[in-house]
């Protein structure tokens, strides 16, 4: 508990005890020879400690034009009550309602942990190293671009860096919601906001505090809570029309019956206290946002940032998910993943020969086809031996000179003293090299030496670990429909959604071919239905911001990712998606329970209270007993099941 809270508390102590002794000095008849001045007076002391501040935010309400919210409906309600002398049931109802208030508080306070504990990713400090060697300590704020930091164990990383120097493993759980350390070396990128679980680091920084990861985080956590659901504005517009209503129908029963004859001054403004207690609409005005936040909390939990309430309803209502094939489905690591020697050659080639010799050749280029060519030769590849082996490019076997780039086709190279030629079909047959046409999936290089044909290399993405069980997972969760979107080509797209269970791939896409598929399929939704799209937030930010839901995957650190999506998934776990899908629809369901059942309870205790056929007991659970149902009911949310 706050400080605040506590004090709150004691007073209610206080005046509980207090009420009791009056309680049973009321009822045991002691109050009979107690003047009625006197015993208002009596009254008065403890709801004084009781309800002072609420009749002190009334007034200043009421002084700057806000009239009608629960603070001014306590005053007047407990007011009514001293005026006809149910001095007991004045106090009582002061006194439940604090319950009610400290409870509330409580709450909402247990709601915000989870996003307290993202915001405390924020360093306090950052260590300069200055250029005579020396430490100071800094704010991150003063941090400038190309500063060398000071990382020591236990502290955390203060903004976007490269180790230069030090290795040790960085605990990301406040960002990912990854619970396994990621070890961190020279030349690696470390995030801000991380933790250094040991060793000593020293880091270059790549990034001015406030372009950082951590700060553009704390200012979406800071901003979510302005981005209301469609319920929640519905809610605050329900209770700006709903609260001055009833005071003037309170109003209207206490003065109207009386003048018709029908009741006395004193049962008709009983009758109207009731009316006004009952009608206070804290119960949804407190438990309808706590349940959105308990739901961005929750998400938080696992390491996933929704950027707004409105989010979380708008993902809760997603049949469609679409999805970018690189770095999101699949890993964007090229990986050799089949090697093919020729069938008709004149001599044999071995699997080995065959990816020495295309790594030779790949040698001297840096696309990302011919490193992972590269790394298959000189770190072994499960395609030959298991892998247990290492190789190292030997240069004298190729003329380096002789190396040059055929544009959109390949490349030759002089190995041996022999034209070795790498490249697509397209290079084999403009040389007149007849080859055997491969069929596999993924990116194909043939390989001819001295105009013979010697096999084929295949190369292919790497699917995520999980991606077709995360689907699966999705389907389950309640989508209908998963679509696979690629500029890869048609074979190796079927393939890879084939392999995680997609029910629809479209393939060999410009990036601008993406927002009008997309637009395609939101044209095709069913009303109230909604279409996600989940990309690596780099490349995908235009279709990000077309979806009704953006949802960036892989996108520690990515600038990109976080600006333009709706919903940040801190870490690749592509999982998660499913598991905000069920805290979203468990929110929703949470609120439209809390909304039916507040409306209920206080429909039904206002027309009795009308009719004159209830207390104001039964008034006090009208208000801070369905108050404490609905938001013991929200704090559901922040629970992960």
């Amino acid at each position: 508990m706050t400080k605040k809270q506590k004090k709150t508390r004691n007073r209610i102590l206080l005046v509980l005890a207090i009420f009791i002794v009056l309680l049973v000095l009321d009822k045991t008849g002691v109050f009979d020879y107690v003047h009625p001045l006197i015993q208002f007076v009596i009254y008065l002391i403890p709801y004084g400690i009781i309800g002072y501040d609420v009749i002190k935010k009334a007034c200043i309400n009421i002084s700057h034009g806000q009239v009608f919210d629960e603070n001014f409906l306590m005053m007047i309600a407990t007011f009514g009550a001293f005026g006809i002398g149910e001095y007991s049931e004045a106090l009582a109802v002061m006194l439940f309602y604090q319950v009610g208030e400290l409870f509330q508080s409580y709450a909402v306070g247990k709601s915000r942990q989870s996003i307290t504990e993202l915001m405390s990713i924020a360093p306090e400090t950052a260590n300069r190293v200055e250029e005579d060697g020396s430490v100071s300590e800094i704010d991150p704020e003063e941090v400038s671009i190309g500063d060398i930091l000071l990382v020591r164990a236990g502290e955390k990383i203060p903004v976007d860096a490269v180790v230069v120097e030090g290795e040790s493993f960085i605990d990301t759980a406040a960002l990912t919601g990854e619970s396994v350390p990621r070890r961190a070396k020279a030349g690696e990128e470390v995030i801000s906001g991380c933790l250094n679980g040991e060793g000593l680091l020293k880091v270059k920084a790549t990034k001015a505090y406030e372009d950082s990861t951590v700060a553009k985080i704390l200012e979406l956590v800071e901003n979510a809570s302005n981005k209301k659901s469609r319920m929640e504005n519905f809610i605050t517009r329900f209770a700006r029309y709903y609260t001055p209503v009833v005071t003037v129908g309170a109003l209207l029963l206490a003065i109207i019956p009386p003048l018709l004859g029908g009741l006395t001054f004193s049962d008709s403004i009983r009758r109207a206290c009731i009316f006004l207690i009952v009608s206070c609409p804290c119960a949804l005005v407190i438990s309808v946002p706590l349940g959105f936040f308990g739901g961005i909390g929750a998400s938080s939990k696992i390491g996933v940032l929704v950027k707004g309430s409105n989010y979380l309803e708008s993902v809760s209502k997603v049949d469609t998910v679409v999805f970018d094939k690189t770095g999101t489905l699949t890993k964007g690591e090229f990986k050799v993943t089949e090697l093919i020697p020729a069938k008709n050659a004149e001599e044999k080639v071995s699997f080995k020969e065959l990816l020495k010799v295309a790594a030779h050749g790949e040698a001297l280029s840096n696309h990302p086809i011919a490193r992972s060519v590269l790394l298959a030769y000189t770190d072994g590849t499960d395609l030959i031996d298991n892998g247990n082996w290492k190789n190292q490019i030997d240069f004298s076997l190729i003329d380096e000179a002789s190396s040059k780039e055929i544009a959109g086709r390949g490349l030759s190279v002089l190995y041996e003293g022999k034209e070795l030629l790498l490249g697509s079909g397209k290079l084999m047959e403009e040389q007149g090299i007849s080859f055997e046409q491969v069929e596999s999936a993924g990116t194909v290089v043939y390989a001819a030496l001295s105009g013979k044909y010697l096999g084929a290399v295949v190369i292919s993405d790497v699917i995520k670990d999980g991606a077709a069980e995360a689907l699966k997972a999705m389907k389950s969760s309640g989508v209908k429909k998963t679509v696979m979107l690629t500029g890869d080509r048609k074979k190796a797209a079927e393939d890879v959604a084939k392999k995680v269970g997609a029910d629809e791939v479209i393939a060999e896409l410009l990036p601008a071919d993406k927002v009008s598929r997309v637009e395609k399929l939101l044209s095709s939704l069913d009303n109230g239905s909604k279409l996600a799209f989940v990309g690596d937030g780099i490349n995908d930010a235009p279709v990000l911001m077309r979806a009704d839901v953006g949802i960036a995957m892989g996108s520690l650190g990515s600038d990109a990712a976080i600006e333009a999506a709706d919903i940040v998934i801190m870490d690749d776990d592509i999982s998660k998606i499913s598991q905000v899908m069920k805290i979203a629809r468990k929110t929703i369901r949470i609120v439209k329970e809390n909304i039916v059942f507040a409306l209920a309870v206080k429909l039904i205790i206002l027309v009795l209270g009308a009719l004159g056929l209830t207390t104001m007991w039964l008034a006090v659970f009208g208000d801070v007993g369905v108050a404490v149902i609905a938001i013991l009911n929200s704090m559901r949310a922040l629970k992960n099941d």
